[in-house]
């Protein structure tokens, strides 16, 4: 018998021994960082509600109870039970019921009342039918990501249920070191914005932190060929981490399965979507760009099907001698600030990922405290002296003069945008400044994957600023649906309609104007004298976006909008930075990020952003903080302990 095998029979009589004696265990077992109980009497556990919070408490562990199949009412019988107890209010849309889990899912326009109050309701549909309710949202804008990632999950269920169970004896093998140190190797994203990859180590473990592209440099890679990532064969790798799902940090997860590796990636769920959907669409612009790309979709439903997803403050084993936990970092949607505890008590690990300190319209702003810290990774995208963005009040306010001014000249706004976060930001800029009359009502033309992320973003509101989420949830009030907004998927017909016709907003992808539709919008309203081009997000050095800002007028615009090879367009419409709209921090969060952090940490490691910037901040942090602070290059390996 292995040691994981033993260590379940443990438990096993250790959950004997604390629940009543009519009350049977049929099976324990791992899956992924959860402790599964199979029982013959799920309506007992869930006519205690205290007994699962005892027992996980006991073991610190997470439990999940399902029922053992063998006792399943049929699910015919089931589901009208269910709709009994949940208040038709819940709207529920779909239930799906799981026999080889007994687990019932639930599609809901509104999960909370199907949890009901301190997941009164859920315990409730147990008592009464058995399974084990499992809940999900009804995308109040309907989105085709979520859908599918659902159906695959679905149809993978199987699969996926031996990859947890694998993950799960993993995570709790015995530990085969006495040695105890920690070691960071850095393979991207150093002195650099972009292509961020980390791998943290320890004599048991080998996790890799995000693993992304670089904006406008193609082929430059993170660093994964050498020993302490790839080198040593994907199967070396433990766990991946993701911290949010922007390509600079999640294009190349599933170029890892192509390599071999077989293990799972923890984000958080709508990361998890957003990963999918970017991914796809990085290999449908290569597609149209003509260039190889480095993996194909197979493997992005690879990486789909491994991702184990987390929610804030969930404190989670992923390894022998590894617990992380997400916080929310402000910056995208189920974009996560990771916490790593390393030990019993060894060391503490936090990496920023992308973060935003301030609150913003979209997300409350990033989490910094923490049990404990001895070193922060820390993003410094805006780390540079001087950079100080526009506050937001100012900013919303200087973005309404170029709309009106535009608007007045007979003129429109193109504004390229990222899918994920800023467009949302400016989306519920635009409804509220339309709604109070601040601008002139127009139409908002959403352009590229725009709609699409947005849609995500109704699906999971619980990520959103406390007040988003309450008009949203309660008030029904729901700020992306507004009248306004126009979701173009007419192609070239209706953007040419669109350029033909009045004053309107257009947010089109890409954000960095490297491709996507974005290049079709110049070629139809760039030699318009009367519009104007708006950035309100970083623009990375090398990129298209970064030339126009910096006065290019001459820009190539092969194949868009019907053009051929070798086009260009001498842009005539006016160009204009709206700072303040990033969802990166600028200097002074950054350092207010630092500043406030609970406990502060003894050293920081400045990384993601060009050379200047790095520095900038890590010489800051050292003489304000008096912290040790690095600037470190690529490939460069730091060991603590």
């Amino acid at each position: 018998m292995s040691q994981v095998d033993t260590q379940l029979e443990d438990i096993r009589s250790q959950i004997e021994q604390e629940i009543p004696n009519d009350i049977t265990i049929t099976d324990v077992k791992y899956e992924g960082p959860e402790l599964v109980v199979y029982t013959r009497d799920p309506k007992r556990f869930a006519g205690d509600g205290d007994l699962i919070r005892r027992l996980a408490s006991q073991l610190r562990k997470r439990i999940t109870v399902r029922p053992d199949p063998s006792t399943l009412s049929p699910p015919s019988e089931a589901r009208q039970q269910v709709l009994d107890v949940v208040p038709e209010e819940a709207g529920i849309s779909d239930l799906d019921f799981h026999a080889d889990t007994g687990e019932v899912v639930i599609e809901a326009q509104k999960p909370g009342m199907v949890i009901g109050r301190r997941g009164s309701t859920l315990r409730e549909i147990t008592q009464e039918v058995g399974w084990t309710p499992e809940v999900v949202r009804t995308p109040p804008i309907e989105s085709s990501t979520v859908s599918n990632v659902r159906n695959f999950l679905k149809q993978e269920r199987e699969e996926r249920r031996d990859i947890l169970e694998r993950v799960g004896r993993q995570i709790h093998r015995e530990e085969l070191s006495d040695e105890e140190w920690v070691r960071i190797t850095t393979l991207g994203c150093c002195r650099e914005v972009g292509r961020a990859a980390f791998i943290l180590n320890t004599p048991e473990t080998r996790i890799l932190i995000d693993c992304g592209d670089k904006p406008g440099a193609e082929g430059e890679v993170p660093y994964l060929q050498v020993p302490e990532a790839l080198g040593a064969g994907a199967q070396n790798i433990d766990a991946v981490v993701l911290t949010h799902a922007h390509l600079d940090h999640s294009a190349l997860i599933p170029l890892l399965f192509k390599y071999g590796y077989d293990g799972p990636i923890y984000t958080t769920e709508p990361t998890r979507d957003l990963m999918g959907l970017l991914q796809l669409d990085y290999l449908d612009v290569a597609a149209k760009e003509g260039r190889t790309p480095p993996y194909e979709s197979a493997q992005v439903r690879e990486a789909i099907k491994h991702t184990i997803p987390l929610e804030y403050g969930d404190v989670t084993d992923i390894a022998p001698d590894v617990k992380i936990t997400f916080h929310n970092a402000g910056h995208i949607l189920g974009s996560a600030v990771t916490h790593f505890h390393i030990g019993d008590g060894l060391y503490n690990v936090a990496f920023s990922g992308d973060i935003h300190y301030d609150d913003t319209r979209l997300f409350n702003g990033a989490v910094n405290d923490f049990p404990r810290v001895e070193t922060l990774v820390l993003e410094s995208t805006y780390g540079g002296r001087n950079d100080y963005q526009t506050d937001q009040e100012d900013s919303e306010r200087r973005l309404k003069e170029v709309i009106n001014e535009t608007y007045e000249r007979g003129g429109k706004v193109v504004i390229p945008a990222f899918a994920v976060g800023r467009s949302q930001e400016l989306m519920l800029v635009l409804e509220e400044a339309m709604r109070n009359g601040d601008i002139p009502e127009m139409p908002v033309h959403l352009d590229g994957m725009i709609w699409e992320a947005t849609a995500i973003h109704t699906t999971y509101p619980e990520y959103l600023r406390d007040d988003l989420r309450d008009r949203i949830f309660h008030e029904d009030e729901n700020p992306f649906l507004a009248d306004q907004f126009n979701h173009i998927d007419g192609g070239e017909e209706e953007r040419q309609e669109v350029a033909d016709g009045e004053q309107c907003i257009v947010l089109s992808t890409s954000g960095m104007v490297e491709g996507g539709p974005i290049m079709s919008w110049l070629r139809h309203i760039g030699t318009d004298p009367d519009s104007t081009l708006t950035f309100v997000g970083y623009q990375a050095q090398g990129t298209l976006g970064r030339r126009i800002q910096n006065g290019w007028d001459e820009i190539p615009v092969d194949g868009w909008g019907g053009g051929g090879r070798g086009d260009t367009l001498t842009l005539n419409m006016e160009t204009e930075t709206v700072d303040g709209f990033s969802g990166h921090a600028d200097r002074q969060g950054l350092e207010n990020f630092v500043k406030t952090m609970n406990p502060r940490p003894e050293k920081v490691l400045c990384v993601h952003g060009d050379e200047s910037s790095v520095q900038d901040l890590s010489s800051a942090l050292y003489h304000d903080y008096n912290m040790r602070t690095f600037a470190p290059k690529n490939l460069e390996t730091f060991r603590f302990k």
